[in-house]
């Protein structure tokens, strides 16, 4: 009986026959291995690689500095909490805060670039240091 079902309906019923109690595995091994090649393809795609493992991170190594739109963000988040205590969303402090920061003239955004710029010099001899320590 198995092996009429077997030839009839040769991919599809695979596991009706294990449930039915007409086929072994073995039988329905040798029915999924007759299986199109799209078939075999969407099987392994669905495969999972391994996971790598990380490096350890090093925390002797410098912490990057943050850029000017962070320094002013940092800033804008305290007034306008100040000023809309109801808001809970992060979403709409970002996207007020970026669209200020967009219009803001190159006067403006001045004392967050410098204080940028100073901090990442300061970053750049840690990191020197670091690298030079390293090696």
């Amino acid at each position: 009986m198995s092996s009429y079902w077997s030839r009839s309906f040769p991919r599809s019923n695979s596991s009706f026959l294990l449930r039915s109690g007409y086929a072994s595995k073995s039988s329905t091994r040798s029915i999924a291995s007759s299986a199109p090649s799209s078939m075999k393809k969407k099987a392994a795609e669905k495969a999972k690689p391994a996971k790598r493992s990380q490096a350890a991170k090093d925390p002797n190594k410098p912490l990057r500095p943050p850029s000017a739109f962070f320094d002013f963000m940092e800033e804008f988040r305290k007034t306008f909490k100040e000023k809309n205590y109801n808001n809970k969303s992060v979403y709409v402090v970002g996207k007020t805060g970026g669209d200020k920061w967009k219009i803001l003239s190159e006067a403006k955004k001045a004392p967050n670039v410098a204080k940028a710029n100073k901090i990442k010099s300061e970053y750049n001899s840690k990191m020197n240091a670091y690298n030079k320590k390293q090696s």
